[in-house]
């Protein structure tokens, strides 16, 4: 196994580049050049991304963009996106200048609930465990009290702990279903931290619990983790106007647009290969702005996509109706999101992003990256209904390709003013750009 190395973690960061150089390419120079290149020149900026994560060679860049002109809850605010897919960001803005004029986007965090389990394995008399619990509960409290005192004096703290008898789906499974509020953190080092404390208390006072038989004492703790999962973590944003305001250059005729509107949103309500590209696009909105401001969006990912499924059927997570002459669009979606703590106070981006967005709280954060979300959709949705998705995306997509092939800047002139008024497609562009070389 030549590729293999013992200890590569204990190497200086110049010594593992060295070794990927050696082990895996043929042009070293090249790539050696191309790792250092995106060294930032600041070494102690450098040092701190470096220590962000292990075994770091280098940095990978996301573009972070901004989207202008969104009115939320009567505050205007220019949202931070980090992305690397084209039209996302212009789709974004294009929805905010659209509402603005129409009163902005309403937002309201309808709940803050977020969970944490222990997992764990008894073999004995539901019903003494059941007593069990009930003898054990304020201890699992009050022997956490070290680790929620601060939390507690801001208002947070853990809420409730449940006993949760999961053994008709896996023999002799149970749970303990801890709902904490973490406030402006997103809290995942504070509830796993309970959670171990709860499991230990657990443990150790059911080995002198008298009640017990010796099998029924001996617990086994499977594993003590929050979950990703939180339905009672919520947060709605809306638009709504007179169908006749929905007017404008692209939409002559509102009342058609209204309808046709509606009925894409049903089709993703029922069908769920629509549902997964329809929800995907709120995500573009919505991990954008997670990504910004430091927070993890494969959890809200996981957490999101789960909601969306939480019927037993995945479906849109945005709904629409007509009603009385009143067009509404909305979403309702769970966020666990953090404005203190992890990348937050570290990351200098996201700090320039944190204050770009006024210094939010949680709850205001919440109500941000949904709106993102709803935006982003009400763009796509739009887009699909009307002139097509592909007219705008690929417009976008146009620089990447001229990119791709290393158009100079007169080129990039040129073929930009042409495809104003052509289709933009990948064969177009090369095509263009062929003939413009003079290479047809």
């Amino acid at each position: 196994m030549p590729n293999t190395i013992s200890g590569f973690s204990k190497l200086s960061k110049s010594e593992k580049i060295e070794w990927l150089l050696n082990t895996y390419f043929t042009d070293k120079d090249k790539a050696r050049s191309l790792v250092q290149g995106y060294w930032n020149s600041d070494d102690k900026l450098q040092k701190l991304h470096d220590e962000f994560i292990e075994n770091t060679i280098t940095n990978y860049y996301l573009p972070l963009g901004v989207a202008p002109n969104f009115l939320i809850n009567e505050t205007t605010y220019t949202i931070p996106m980090a992305i690397e897919e084209s039209s996302v960001i212009a789709a974004a803005s294009k929805a905010a200048k659209f509402w603005l004029d129409r009163g902005g986007f309403k937002a309201k965090v309808l709940s803050t609930e977020k969970i944490g389990q222990v997992h764990f394995i008894y073999n004995g008399a539901y019903d003494k465990l059941k007593a069990f619990f009930e003898f054990v509960k304020p201890k699992l409290i009050k022997e956490t009290a070290s680790i929620t005192k601060n939390m507690e004096r801001r208002g947070g703290g853990v809420l409730d702990i449940e006993l949760r008898n999961k053994s008709e789906d896996l023999p002799h499974y149970f749970q303990l279903h801890a709902t904490f509020e973490t406030l402006d953190a997103m809290g995942a080092n504070f509830i796993n931290s309970c959670l171990e404390q709860f499991a230990t208390t657990f443990k150790t006072e059911a080995l002198q619990f008298e009640y017990f038989n010796s099998e029924e004492q001996n617990i086994t703790i499977v594993m003590s983790i929050l979950s990703n999962y939180v339905p009672q973590c919520l947060v709605r944003a809306e638009v709504s106007c007179k169908i006749e305001d929905l007017k404008s250059k692209d939409i002559p005729n509102p009342e058609t647009f209204a309808q046709k509107f509606e009925q894409a949103v049903r089709i993703a309500e029922v069908e769920p290969y629509r549902a997964v590209t329809h929800n995907k696009g709120i995500m573009n909105g919505i991990d954008a702005v997670v990504l910004a401001t430091g927070n993890d969006f494969r959890a809200v990912e996981a957490g999101v996509h789960a909601y969306a499924a939480k019927d037993g059927r995945y479906t849109s997570l945005t709904h629409c109706s007509i009603e009385d002459g009143l067009f509404k669009f909305w979403i309702e979606i769970p966020l666990a999101l953090g404005t203190v703590g992890g990348l937050t106070r570290l990351h200098p981006l996201v700090k320039f992003s944190m204050d770009l967005l006024q210094q939010p709280t949680a709850k205001n954060l919440m109500q941000i990256v949904a709106v993102a979300g709803l935006a982003q959709n009400f763009a796509a949705v739009k887009s699909l209904t009307t002139t097509g998705i592909q007219e705008g995306h690929m417009k976008m997509h146009l620089m990447n390709i001229l990119n791709q092939f290393e158009a100079t800047e007169t080129e990039k002139t040129t073929l930009v003013t042409h495809f104003k008024t052509n289709v933009v497609t990948h064969s177009a562009v090369v095509e263009a750009l062929t003939k413009l070389r003079g290479l047809d």
